[in-house]
């Protein structure tokens, strides 16, 4: 399976946007038209984003529902129906924010088109499933240039095995924050589809069609927090600095913690001259982000880049101690420790990442540790 820029990524899947990622435009991100988009056609309706086509609920049939009777077996088959080359053969792109039918018919998504569409065929085929939404994620892609991702919200599918629910996720190079995948009803999950559509629009410069996608997303659901930071930008951008106040105020009514409303309510008080309510709405982001184990590390990675090493250990040390659990954080504070010139320190930290990265992080983590441990016999036999 393709995986996507994490440049792209960031723009898709993040729910709130901040003023200063929308001002930048990045150019080949539109979405490839089809049938049924908005461009031509208007919204689509919430029955029309859930449909399944004949075509799809055909080889449904045919794959997945007369091939058993056990949910279990059933679950597997519609897995392989969907990625496997004599199925949908689906690719992941990270600008498909598509309904079902436009899935089948690119054989793309993202992650909330393939979550929508995953539990759209698993309830066809029998299987109890349900849309999730995580608060944050961060993300880690073999991109050199941009290498982390970190995003404000993820969705993804749960469905039930034998009482218990698990998780179906697209994307396998995430991490959830502490509370993990929580249910969410119809209404908000295609506020979130509307909310990504608008987003995706703003971004290409189409004002009007963004309004009227998330003008959708608040009509589903107007206690999504996101869609009203995303409308404090669009209205900011279009000059009413009156409505961006109140969307803003609006999102922060909703979840005072969000860091996209936060930084985008600052700078629009910033503009309008209120310094003292700027000043106050950046403490408060401060005071977030000390608490949030996914800001620290990502102001880690940040310092690390700009080789502030001594900044860096401590942004990795903090995301440690408020997600001690996280393998990732431990391997960033190891590479750290290790650029520092702090040795033991470093194989301390490999090693607790290896412990609790599983099994399938064993053999890299390993491999770390064997390196560190000919280097330092490289540097004590130079003595």
């Amino acid at each position: 399976m393709r995986r996507p820029a994490a440049r792209l990524l960031v723009l898709t899947l993040a729910l709130s946007l901040a003023l200063p990622a929308i001002a930048q435009a990045h150019a080949g991100d539109a979405a490839v038209p089809v049938a049924g988009d908005a461009a031509t056609s208007g919204i689509p309706t919430p029955e029309q984003v859930l449909a399944i086509p004949a075509g799809m609920r055909a080889m449904l049939q045919k794959q997945v529902i007369e091939r058993s009777s056990s949910r279990e077996q059933r679950l597997q088959a519609l897995v392989e129906m969907i990625f496997d080359r004599h199925g949908l053969d689906l690719q992941y792109d990270a600008n498909a924010t598509y309904t079902v039918e436009q899935v089948w018919q690119q054989r793309r998504a993202n992650c909330l088109a393939f979550t929508l569409m995953f539990v759209a065929l698993a309830r066809e085929a029998g299987i109890q499933a349900r849309v999730q939404e995580v608060g944050q994620v961060v993300s880690w892609y073999q991109d050199q240039d941009n290498g982390v991702v970190y995003s404000v919200g993820h969705v993804n599918a749960g469905v039930e095995i034998s009482g218990r629910y698990a998780t179906v996720d697209l994307d396998r190079n995430v991490l959830y924050d502490r509370h993990g995948p929580q249910p969410v009803n119809r209404a908000r999950a295609l506020a979130h589809f509307y909310n990504n559509r608008g987003a995706e629009r703003m971004a290409e410069g189409d004002l009007p069609g963004a309004r009227a996608f998330f003008d959708a997303s608040v009509a589903q659901d107007r206690a999504f927090s996101s869609v009203w930071n995303n409308l404090g930008v669009l209205d900011s951008r279009e000059g009413d600095i009156d409505a961006a106040k109140r969307a803003l105020d609006r999102a922060l009514q909703l979840d005072g913690r969000q860091d996209a409303a936060l930084t985008n309510a600052s700078a629009l008080y910033r503009r309008l001259g209120l310094d003292a309510q700027a000043n106050a709405l950046d403490r408060r982001l401060q005071s977030v982000q000390r608490e949030d184990p996914f800001a620290q590390y990502m102001l880690g990675t940040q310092a690390e880049r700009a080789g502030r090493l001594q900044d860096a250990i401590r942004y990795y040390r903090q995301a440690v101690r408020l997600y001690d659990s996280a393998h990732q954080f431990h391997f960033g504070l190891a590479r750290v420790y290790f650029l520092a010139g702090q040795l033991k320190r470093a194989d301390r930290e490999l090693t607790r990442a290896q412990l609790l990265g599983g099994a399938p992080e064993q053999a890299r983590y390993q491999a770390k540790l064997d390196s560190l441990a000919r280097w330092r016999a490289q540097q004590q036999a130079r003595r």
